[in-house]
């Protein structure tokens, strides 16, 4: 994992959580971790990851993921064992 990588980790795991991580970085930390990354209907993107699909929604028109998006990228990352 790439420093870049591992900043958004952290950004990810920050406590209180953050409302302006980039979703371009979230994205980026994904495949460096092995997911793919497939784009759906409207703003949706799924990462398929382990064998297991995850849907979000990429945050327009600004660049930064909300707080809720971000405690969700924390959750799937948690569930396969991925902690800073």
């Amino acid at each position: 994992m790439r420093r870049k990588h591992a900043r958004t980790l952290a950004q990810v795991y920050a406590q209180p959580t953050s409302g302006t991580v980039r979703w371009s970085d979230i994205e980026a930390l994904f495949v460096s971790l092995g997911a793919t990354v497939k784009e759906r209907a409207g703003s949706r993107v799924a990462i398929v990851w382990n064998g297991q699909v995850h849907i979000f929604h990429r945050p327009h028109p600004s660049p930064e993921t909300d707080k809720g998006a971000v405690a969700s990228v924390r959750r799937v990352l948690n569930d396969n064992g991925v902690k800073p």
